[in-house]
């Protein structure tokens, strides 16, 4: 290195410099000179950390780069694809410049464990290659914004270089990457207009990815599509939701962009299996641990009434532990695989499916079950009884059917049943917002009495939530009176209502 400059290497714990050179060539007769150096200054004064020494002993901070940052710059897709709309693979084709290190191939795993941190680090490219011009060598690809020249290493890092006679010396070496060498992300990064959010997320529901695109994606939907397929093992289908989950039978209307059309899937969610049309029922995977955490609420021999049921991700669950479960769904499809997730999951006996209007259920079957378990005899029984309503946009508006549903005397509070009611909020304080709207259909004050619990965040300032409380008696029992402001039940033990 020219004398000029010396390198402090760990000041404050870095441990090696991390910048962009523009324009660089690495060879074994070029290292970098004095005026690639000085050409950086200016970008070094920006950020602590690492510092460049003068023998003047005159500082200049240098900024540390972000590996994504850093990878955006040199491993991202050739600038000709930007705005392709039909997806060209062969048109990803670029060259990058890789610093390599020439070693002895039988001394190759031993080096590699010390130049861990020197080796390059991008999936998919191998970072030991053989050497084209001597079959006893192997090219080991370092990463480019780490190493420059031989004094790019670390001390330790010379010293095993040193022991296993290897001569420091970097060489550079041409690296094609193709269209299987980039990322999902950076792909449609590249492709879509610059500025404009890229979205690689999706849901999985089997073999299909279904994704929720924004207007300014349309354009580049098949694409976007196809590289989801390309990108993920395993997905063969993508699909695009059109519409939203607002029709009687909470399905959605959706587009394949790309694959195959097949929209019968298999899913394993908590390890039960599920089987179902997609393109017909109601599944989310995001509910994975929402389904767990009910579940883990209720004890062998308790009861459930599942009002909006879909294919079985609370029924089926709750069965398995020895319950007792009430399932409806007003769905025909899901009401039809909800019966054959049952039999697949050996609960069918366990399990009584029904096909009914949420209030048609509550006011029949669930009316019918609770004067039976809350009647003369319940003193003598241990077990809860839980009421699950998992319709988000309107389930709060169902809490009316619960007022003076039942005849003859209160049972004893710690029988009165439990319900876990979703919905959605928009409002800045989401918990207080649902306590206040399912109190109001109540006729009765939740706000001391309920736990709300976060599921997820939906979108920007929509958030959905689960309230949870025991029906009190003046709600639930005919010839009670409800007292607005309180009333005498105990409280359920509050959760935290942030995230």
């Amino acid at each position: 290195m020219h004398p000029f400059f010396r390198i402090l290497w760990r000041p404050f714990g870095f441990s090696r410099i991390l910048f962009k050179v523009e324009n660089y060539r690495i060879c074994e007769s070029e290292p970098l000179t004095p005026l690639a150096w000085a050409s950086q200054l200016p970008k070094l004064s920006r950020a602590p950390g690492i510092f460049l020494v003068d023998q003047n002993k005159r500082f200049s901070t240098m900024p540390e780069i972000e590996t994504d940052q850093r990878d955006s710059e040199l491993f991202s897709p050739p600038s000709n694809v930007r705005g392709m709309t039909k997806l060209d693979r062969t048109a990803f084709k670029k060259t990058v410049t890789i610093p390599v290190l020439k070693v002895r191939k039988e001394i190759v795993n031993k080096l590699m464990r010390s130049l861990k941190k020197a080796a390059l680090q991008r999936p998919g490219i191998k970072r030991v290659i053989e050497d084209p011009e001597d079959e006893e060598s192997r090219l080991i690809m370092l990463d480019p914004y780490k190493i420059f020249t031989d004094d790019s290493f670390e001390r330790a890092e010379l010293s095993i270089l040193k022991q296993l006679n290897v001569n420091p010396q970097i060489s550079k070496y041409n690296l094609e990457l193709t269209y299987e060498n980039f990322k999902s992300e950076e792909i449609l990064k590249a492709v879509l207009p610059e500025g404009q959010d890229v979205t690689s997320g999706f849901s999985r529901v089997g073999h299909i990815a279904h994704l929720n695109l924004r207007d300014h994606q349309l354009p580049f939907k098949h694409l976007i599509g196809q590289v989801m397929i390309d990108k993920n093992p395993g997905i063969t289908s993508a699909v695009n939701k059109i519409n939203n989950i607002d029709n009687t039978y909470r399905n959605f209307q959706m587009e394949v962009l790309s694959g195959e059309e097949n929209m019968m899937t298999k899913v394993r969610e908590n390890s039960y299996p599920y089987e179902f049309d997609f393109s017909k029922v109601y599944w989310n995977p995001r509910l994975s641990t929402e389904h767990s955490r009910i579940t883990e609420l209720l004890k062998p021999g308790d009861v459930l009434f599942d009002v909006f049921a879909g294919v079985g991700p609370f029924a089926i669950p709750v069965a398995k532990k020895n319950c007792t479960v009430f399932a409806n769904d007003l769905n025909p499809e899901s009401h039809k695989w909800l019966l054959h997730n049952c039999k697949l999951n050996k609960v069918d006996q366990k399990v009584k499916v029904f096909n009914l209007d949420g209030k048609d259920f509550l006011q029949g079957p669930v009316r019918k079950e609770l004067m039976q378990q809350l009647g003369p005899l319940s003193k003598e029984r241990k077990h809860s009884v839980h009421i699950v309503m998992n319709l988000p946009a309107k389930a709060i508006e169902f809490l009316s059917v619960f007022k003076l549903l039942l005849d003859g005397p209160p049972c004893s509070t710690e029988l009165l049943p439990i319900v876990h009611c979703y919905s959605f909020s928009k409002d800045p304080n989401p918990a207080q917002d649902v306590q206040r709207r399912a109190g109001a259909v109540l006729g009765i004050s939740l706000e001391a009495c309920s736990s709300v619990h976060p599921v997820r965040n939906v979108a920007p300032n929509k958030e959905m939530l689960c309230i949870t409380f025991r029906i009190p008696a003046a709600v639930l029992y005919k010839n009670q009176t409800p007292n607005l402001e309180n009333h005498d039940d105990p409280p359920l033990k509050r959760q935290r209502t942030d995230k």
